[in-house]
């Protein structure tokens, strides 16, 4: 696992009227601080990737459809320097996972319905000097292949 992911296993409960499932309490380890929650969707077979902050931690859980979450370690002195992971999440496979700073992380829609995610970052968007430092989702030296 690269240094500083965190992966926690959600608990859905059921009951007759639907289901609830928690995402991040504050009263957990994996809970930093709070800075916003969004929701951000991408159609079948879309790939919305790679990106990384320098200020912020990423909290992604797939609330709808099927997320293929990835993430790179360009981080030179980190322990898992150009390690990768790679997560399926849904609501079948409940997770949140928490993304280091400093980290690559992209997703792909693998679902045939559009995939909705939560994100819940440790700071919210600045609108005027953004925290987002993009590559081209293909086109980069990060080697992963987001179509197999």
């Amino acid at each position: 696992m690269i240094y500083g992911v965190e992966v926690k296993k959600l608990k859905i409960i059921p009951d007759d009227r639907g289901r609830l499932m928690e995402i991040l309490r504050s009263d957990e380890p994996i809970f930093q601080k709070f800075g916003q929650v969004y929701m951000t969707t991408a159609f079948p077979g879309v790939t919305k990737a790679w990106h990384y902050h320098k200020l912020q931690d990423d909290h992604f859980t797939c609330v709808f459809g099927v997320m293929r979450l990835a993430i790179y370690d360009s981080r030179e002195d980190s322990p898992t320097y150009k390690e990768i992971n790679d997560f399926i999440v849904s609501p079948d496979n409940p997770i949140l996972v928490k993304i280091p700073k400093l980290t690559y992380h992209g997703f792909k829609c693998v679902s045939e319905k559009e995939a909705i995610v939560i994100n819940v970052p440790t700071m919210t968007y600045n609108y005027k000097t953004p925290d987002e430092h993009r590559l081209d989702a293909f086109d980069n030296d990060i080697p992963y292949d987001w179509n197999r």
